[in-house]
């Protein structure tokens, strides 16, 4: 539930507010008589922060506006809505320029500050969603790292960003959330009442591309039977977020500047110029420094669209970032997969941390919804996990079945070490000393205790393990191959690669 401090020094207006909210069921309202009055009763927050202020900008002893400035500085994150009367419009167009989310008119409409709440908390929401690419903004060729927590250098970046109009640059691999960070500069800007309109350069076929963003008449080509508007027709008013725009051609290059110098645009087969209010928002993964010496990228293109510059992090650099990263998403597909999932088990999570991730966050994110398709448990495990993440981490699956019957079998084992201590124990299932040497003194191996194995040899156990365990799996699940892998915890693949293996014919166990 969502605390909200509402301040004004009417008390009828601060009545009418908060019985507004409370009618939803879904705040706690808490009330402020003037600014110095809500000051204070931030700063003796403790256990929990307001998540929502709402400020009238005329009040005695501190105004909307300041107590606004010093809010910010007390919490950049709290979303602040103004109110004011007709004679103040120009004050709350002003907060809104020094971090107000929005404003309300008087007479204030209960429903209409509910949705504007809603509106508000969804778009701060998405500055939090976007902490996990830990952006960077880049000003006069220096990195503005902060020196404050992530997510209020987050918020700094924002806010940077919302109150001016130039084109942003971002720059990262795929995968690092590059359009999640431009729709959080465009909901929490002057332009989040309009559109934000996505186009993915690369998708387009070349000579589709001039009228796809600027749109065409009836009769301009063949196949144009009518009049059709383009994506900066469409977008007026709001942003155009250009995505892998280093794949642009390079004619449509020369006519994306001229957009950027001149405002103004010509549909494919018109004499009219358009004139354009959209904001560019760009972003690419591919070297533009490269592709400029090599003649492949504009020059002056780059310095258009590099105004204010963004860098997003891979993965594999901010691996301290992993963990927080996976309870956003096990968050995310509790809601979706109706489970509840409360997080991952030190080992899986120390495996997770060994792999590199090559398709950064969006691959981390698929990892994670694999895991909860597989999971039966309420928490994620080893056994869950992708075979090519565990791989990466040195934990064969198949010896991970082995410890885990071992484990059944001599009761529960306590792995606080995480995957290295899983790693260590599996070692000394091959027969390994504490140094990871193998035993090789026949003293020490020549005496075979009674009833043990004709063969020893432990790649022929190892296979004679996996065979019985396949067909143990297949009679269970009457020869599917599908259920067998997803219920055996192994990938559908290896499934197939081992019963071609050991020569097992699947239909056989369909009775």
């Amino acid at each position: 539930m969502l605390r909200v401090l509402v301040v004004d020094d009417d008390q009828g207006l601060r009545f009418s507010l908060k019985s507004s909210l409370l009618g939803t069921g879904r705040f706690e309202v808490e009330e402020a008589f003037d600014g110095v009055n809500a000051i204070e009763k931030i700063r003796a927050q403790t256990d929990r922060k307001f998540d929502v202020v709402i400020l009238d900008v005329d009040m005695p002893r501190l105004n909307g506006l300041e107590t606004l400035k010093k809010i910010k500085e007390e919490d950049p994150g709290m979303i602040a809505l103004m109110v004011t009367a007709h004679a103040t419009l120009t004050d709350a167009v002003q907060a809104v320029k020094d971090g107000a989310y929005n404003y309300l008119s008087k007479p204030v409409s209960g429903d209409e500050l509910v949705a504007l709440v809603d509106k508000a908390v969804s778009a701060h929401n998405l500055i939090s969603n976007i902490a996990a690419s830990a952006p960077v903004l880049v000003e006069a060729g220096k990195k503005i790292i902060g020196n404050t927590s992530q997510m209020q250098k987050v918020f700094n970046i924002i806010h940077r960003l919302a109150k001016v109009d130039t084109p942003v640059l971002i720059r990262g691999a795929s995968g690092t959330g590059k359009e999640l960070v431009a729709k959080a500069i465009h909901f929490n800007s002057s332009r989040k009442d309009e559109k934000f309109v996505a186009i993915n350069c690369s998708a387009i076929p070349e000579n589709l591309f001039e009228s796809e963003l600027f749109g065409h008449e009836k009769g301009s080509f063949t196949g144009a039977d009518q009049r059709k508007i383009g994506k900066f027709q469409y977008a007026e008013g709001g942003t155009l977020f250009l995505d892998e725009v280093g794949d642009m051609p390079a004619l449509m290059q020369v006519k994306i500047l001229r957009v950027l110098q001149e405002k103004l645009f010509t549909p494919v087969g018109s004499n009219r110029e358009i004139q354009s209010n959209v904001r560019i928002i760009a972003a690419t993964n591919r070297p533009l420094e490269e592709m400029i010496k090599v003649g492949t990228f504009r020059e002056d293109l780059f310095y258009r669209l590099n105004v204010v510059p963004i860098l997003l992090p891979p993965l594999a650099d901010r691996k301290e970032d992993i963990e927080r990263l996976v309870n956003i998403f096990v968050k995310k597909f509790n809601g979706a997969h109706k489970k509840r999932v409360t997080g991952v088990s030190p080992d899986a999570l120390n495996v997770l941390k060994k792999y590199q991730w090559p398709g950064n966050i969006r691959e981390l994110e698929n990892v994670i919804e694999h895991s909860f398709v597989l999971e039966n448990t309420n928490i994620i495990t080893l056994g869950s996990l992708p075979e090519n993440i565990l791989a990466a981490a040195g934990v064969n699956l198949i010896d991970l079945e082995s410890l885990n019957t071992k484990a059944q079998s001599a009761g529960p084992i306590a792995h606080d070490g995480g995957v290295d201590e899983l790693d260590a124990d599996l070692d000394q299932d091959l027969g390994e000393e504490d140094d990871g040497e193998l035993i090789s003194d026949p003293a020490q191996i020549s005496a075979v205790p009674a009833g043990a194995p004709t063969s020893l040899d432990f790649n022929a156990q190892k296979e004679a393990f996996e065979k019985e365990f396949i067909i143990k799996a297949l009679k269970t699940f009457k020869g599917r191959i599908n259920q067998t892998a997803l219920h055996a915890n192994i990938p559908k693949k290896t499934l197939l690669r081992k019963i071609e293996k050991y020569g097992i014919i699947a239909k056989d166990f369909s009775h």
